[in-house]
């Protein structure tokens, strides 16, 4: 709105690297969550149990 800065403002003028760093930030966070429950998915307990319900719901035996 105004071009010019008051003499006890100090924000910088000029944040346009701001989006790309957050955009950054944001991709970080969501590869270390993916990465986090691709680990718990692909344990032993967690695929037995997967194996087990569907097991179940097919209602075959093993």
């Amino acid at each position: 709105m105004f071009p010019y800065r008051c003499s006890n403002d100090h924000t910088p003028l000029d944040d346009r690297g701001m989006t790309t760093a957050e955009y950054a930030m944001c991709t970080v966070a969501a590869v270390a969550l993916a990465g986090i429950l691709y680990l718990i998915v692909t344990g032993d307990p967690v695929q037995s149990a997967l194996t087990s319900t569907i097991v179940d719901a097919l209602g075959s035996d093993r």
